[in-house]
C-alpha cells in the first residue's frame, strides 16, 4: 500500500506530467519534422542535384530472389541522411526556443527592481536633517 502511495505522489508532481506533455509534443513535433524533410526539403534538394530522391538510395549487398525466397539485404544511406537532416532541423528548432527563452530570462533579470521604499527610521533621520538645515539658515 505504501508503494501506491509513493507512486501517487511521484505522478501527481508537476514536474513528471510536464515532462509526459513535452514527451508527446515531441512526438507529435516529430512527425511534423519528419514530413518536412520527406514531403518538402527532400524533393527540391533531390531535384537540384540532378533528380536524386535520397529515400531511394542504398548499398545492395543481397539482391532480392524472389524464386529462392530471398530478401534484398541493403544499406540505405539515403533514410541515414534524411534522418540526419531530420536531426538539424529539430536541433535547431530547440536551439531557437531555448535562444528565445534565454533572451526572455535576461531581460527580466535587466530589468530595474524599484527601490525601496525608505523604512520609519529613515524617514524620521530624513526629517531631522531637514529641520537641522532650516535651522542652519
Amino acid at each position: 500500500m505504501a508503494i501506491v502511495k509513493e507512486f501517487k505522489e511521484f505522478i501527481s508532481r508537476g514536474n513528471v506530467v510536464d515532462l509526459a506533455v513535452g514527451v508527446i509534443i515531441g512526438a507529435a513535433f516529430g512527425k511534423i519534422i519528419t514530413s518536412l524533410v520527406d514531403d518538402i526539403l527532400m524533393p527540391p534538394l533531390g531535384f537540384l542535384i540532378g533528380g536524386v530522391d535520397f529515400s531511394e538510395k542504398k548499398l545492395v549487398l543481397v539482391s532480392a530472389d524472389a524464386i529462392n525466397k530471398v530478401e534484398e539485404v541493403a544499406i540505405r544511406y539515403g533514410n541515414f541522411i534524411n534522418a540526419v537532416i531530420q536531426f538539424l532541423i529539430v536541433a535547431f528548432c530547440i536551439f531557437a526556443v531555448i535562444k528565445t527563452i534565454n533572451t526572455l530570462k535576461r531581460k527580466e533579470e535587466a530589468a530595474p527592481a524599484a527601490a525601496p521604499a525608505p523604512g520609519p527610521e529613515e524617514t524620521l533621520l530624513a526629517e531631522i536633517r531637514d529641520l537641522l538645515k532650516q535651522q542652519a539658515k
